[in-house]
């Protein structure tokens, strides 16, 4: 009797998966802008306070024009990828740090007295404070987590996964305010400013809700990391650099340690002097041409915003290059520069994966689907006539879905908040209003390739994956649905409760205007 092979499943590549997208999205582009779908909506101008009647309809990729759109954008579209420039000047400090041996004798000493447990909470919640970053967390802090858990002897995918989970399910949350929420104010305020003329929002109007939404986020995901995640992951075999039994810290690393530390805390004392404003010679980095610090620092003509991966790229390198004199592990210039490029070996992969997606949002942006998504759904909230918590909710549904399709929080706000003057009619406060939204956008976020820095995600668990099959959309998709999914509970669950009991939101807001 002849034995059939049964063949194994390998499900699409992602790259390949992105090109299925493009060409999907390119003639969908053609068969909605054929029968003209659009949506026209009231916006209120940030420059005149007045509304504007603005349509927004769907640009056809699906012609010459289009095709030479694409031919023409494609490559400088790539070249000018943020995510790209950002990941490799990031990737070369790292490189330094774990070339040397400085990642793993830090990463050791803190966790190997320490349970799993408190180090994956410890994680999730230095991840949900990272919001204040930015975009920029999510460079720095997947491939740490990766790291984390790759010295820590468990599964650097999990690590990975987990630190997705909380940059993307904590990116509504933060103690201060930050230059996403700023830059979401200017549109809530100006919107505001229809219904009520003297509107005012407090930097700290959020602050109760916040550290709430903190600290539980932080005990759900770490939860379900180590009771569900974790038990659901592959067994991962360990180089054999990284199965010794024990890390044994003896003089040269603790010297390299002192070295690294000491040019660690000198170089971040000259950086954080010089944006303090007020103090003699100091705030020499602020644009202060902004009234707002938080837009002093985060404005984005600042040196903050145009300099700040450099900056964190240099305190990288700083660290390892010091730990690699002090400890001996680096001791020429042909070793320093080796050390730089350690992390970029193998960067192939993740560079046509970037390609891939840099072209497929580009493309998607272009069709402007999007937009003509967000406004429909804009004109479904103010055409509702509900009001008090039923709108609420219309409003977090309406943000989780707007999501999808424009992930950006400033861009999807930018036509949402036309809603503000019906929320405020309704008996819902603008600041109430913006929590809403960027809880409805935290919960989706994750689960979208069109976010830029979802390839990221994509591109680290490729990475590290070991099995044959590859990591495809799906698999990367359906790691954060647990997370997403409990992160979509809780929000919601603090939306009531802060709704009915009508708690305040934090210093001078509340639910109702």
């Amino acid at each position: 009797m002849k034995k059939h092979r049964t063949k194994e499943k390998i499900g699409l590549h992602p790259v390949m998966m992105l090109l299925v997208l493009c060409f999907v999205t390119i003639v969908l582009s053609g068969i909605l802008s054929f029968f003209d779908v659009q949506a026209t909506y009231n916006r209120v101008s940030t420059l005149t306070g007045e509304y504007v009647v603005t349509t927004e309809a769907v640009t056809s990729l699906f012609n010459l024009s289009g095709l030479k759109y694409i031919f023409t954008t494609t490559v400088a579209n790539f070249a000018n990828f943020v995510v790209l420039s950002h990941l490799i000047i990031i990737l070369l400090g790292i490189g330094i740090m774990v070339k040397s041996g400085f990642l793993k004798t830090v990463i050791t000493m803190l966790t190997k007295k320490s349970k799993k447990t408190t180090v994956t909470y410890v994680w999730v919640l230095i991840c949900i404070l990272a919001s204040i970053m930015g975009d920029l967390a999510y460079i720095i802090f997947i491939p740490l987590g990766a790291l984390l858990f790759l010295y820590g002897k468990r599964n650097p995918m999990l690590g990975i996964i987990t630190s997705f989970a909380s940059l993307t399910c904590g990116s509504a949350l933060s103690i201060f305010l930050t230059s996403i929420d700023s830059s979401l104010l200017d549109y809530t305020l100006v919107n505001a400013y229809i219904f009520d003329s003297g509107y005012t929002i407090s930097s700290f109007g959020y602050i109760f809700i916040m550290l709430v939404g903190i600290i539980l986020l932080s005990l759900i995901i770490s939860n379900i990391v180590e009771n569900y995640m974790a038990k659901r992951m592959p067994k991962y075999e360990f180089p054999e650099e990284d199965i010794e039994e024990e890390l044994v810290i003896t003089k040269k690393k603790m010297r390299g340690l002192i070295f690294s530390l000491g040019a660690g805390l000198i170089y971040l004392l000259i950086f954080i002097y010089n944006i303090i404003p007020g103090l003699p010679f100091s705030g020499n980095l602020l644009d202060y041409s902004q009234e707002l610090y938080i837009d002093k620092l985060f404005s984005y003509d600042s040196f903050f915003s145009q300099g700040f991966v450099f900056v964190v790229a240099v305190l990288f390198v700083l660290l390892g290059l010091f730990y690699g004199i002090g400890a001996k592990t680096i001791k020429n210039n042909k070793e320093f520069v080796d050390a730089l490029g350690h992390s970029l070996n193998g960067i192939g992969k993740i560079l046509v994966m970037i390609f891939a997606v840099s072209t497929f949002i580009n493309i998607f942006k272009e069709t402007n689907i999007g937009n003509v998504i967000a406004a429909t759904l804009a004109n479904l909230i103010n055409n509702s006539n509900f009001s008090g918590l039923p709108i609420s909710i219309l409003l977090f549904i309406v943000s989780i879905i707007v999501t999808f399709v424009v992930p950006s929080p400033i861009s999807g706000w930018s036509t949402l908040a036309s809603t503000v003057p019906t929320l405020m009619q309704a008996g819902i406060s603008p600041e109430f209003a913006q929590i809403i939204f960027r809880f409805g956008n935290a919960v989706s976020i994750g689960l979208t390739p069109i976010f830029a820095y979802f390839i990221v995600y994509l591109a680290f668990l490729a990475t590290y994956n070991q099995s044959s099959k590859p990591i495809t959309l799906k698999a990367a998709i359906k790691y954060q649905l647990p997370f997403a999914g409990a992160t979509l509970a809780l929000f919601l669950g603090m939306i009531l409760v802060w709704y009915i009991v009508g708690m305040p939101l934090g210093v001078g807001s509340s639910v109702a205007p």
